[in-house]
């Protein structure tokens, strides 16, 4: 799915050397209902992602990726449609729990009641804030649940595309993560091969993550950060990250490829039609994993 591209700008989006499906709600459902939960951690990018899942669960183009049930009649003019991605305080009003539809507006969901927990956890930065270290680890059992627990990572923009500082901030999580619930890898190791890299490696157990890369930049990316955050350095940063994050145990998507000719409101972020390309390629990582592993 990294390796795919378009035949022209905004065309559809091709996968190469894959079958990409493109699921039903129905499946979308079933899908996220093998997980006991699915933990996105990052920034906006992957806020965007949970919007677009929660917009393909909910079966709502128009407001299903924001908090509509609270919205004035003038937020549903302003936040409609790809407005929910492309403003700014529309998009911060965006679903952070399927818990949240569920509580406030349990009709939307297609799903049954009580099989798909979807959440994030707005990680945006290295280092990261104790608070946001704290919220994380609240999610996380301590002891083994009845279904796996998936997790999905974005990271990079905040910190530049500083390559290092990625790599701490995924291990730190990392870390947290089998500090809080041991029962994800009984078994792992942390392996030291040089002062600045550290490999995790999942001897045993079932602990499925996948990291995504960010978007490649738009025309209107503002100047300042076209050196630092152009496509060159997002194209290096894609791969070098594909490495390293394979080194601890970490599946990559790289998302470089799928948004180079796609629309960008801001020059940074796709819009409504590249963010639901996102998520059915988290969702196509989702269904091969193996839950009968766990």
């Amino acid at each position: 799915m990294s390796s795919g591209g378009r035949i022209g700008n905004d065309a559809p989006y091709i996968p190469r050397g894959c079958d990409m499906r493109w699921f039903s709600t129905e499946e979308i459902c079933e899908i996220l209902s093998r997980f006991e939960k699915v933990i996105i951690v990052g920034d906006s990018m992957m806020r965007h992602v949970i919007g677009s899942i929660n917009v393909l669960i909910r079966r709502d183009l128009g407001y299903g990726a924001v908090t509509d049930w609270n919205f004035s009649p003038e937020e549903r003019r302003e936040c409609f449609c790809n407005l929910q991605f492309n403003v700014k305080k529309c998009s911060v009003q965006g679903i952070f729990r399927t818990a949240d539809v569920m509580q406030n507006d349990p009709e939307s969901v297609a799903c049954p009641a009580g099989t798909v927990n979807v959440m994030i956890e707005q990680m945006i930065r290295f280092p990261i804030p104790a608070e946001e270290i704290s919220r994380f680890r609240e999610q996380l059992p301590v002891t083994k649940p009845k279904r796996p627990y998936a997790f999905i990572f974005g990271h990079g923009l905040w910190n530049d595309l500083d390559l290092q500082a990625t790599l701490d901030w995924l291990d730190t999580v990392l870390d947290t993560s089998i500090a809080q619930a041991p029962w994800l890898s009984p078994a792992s190791t942390m392996i030291t091969s040089s002062s600045t890299s550290r490999e995790r490696k999942r001897n045993t157990g079932f602990w499925p993550r996948l990291f995504l890369t960010p978007n490649a930049a738009g025309p209107d990316k503002p100047d300042e950060w076209i050196l630092t955050q152009g496509n060159k350095a997002l194209g290096i940063f894609e791969t070098e990250c594909a490495i390293e994050v394979g080194r601890r145990g970490v599946e990559h998507l790289g998302t470089y490829n799928m948004s180079i000719q796609s629309n960008k409101y801001d020059g940074v972020h796709v819009d409504l039609k590249g963010n639901l390309i996102k998520a059915m390629m988290v969702l196509n990582w989702l269904n091969m994993l193996k839950v009968e592993d766990f």
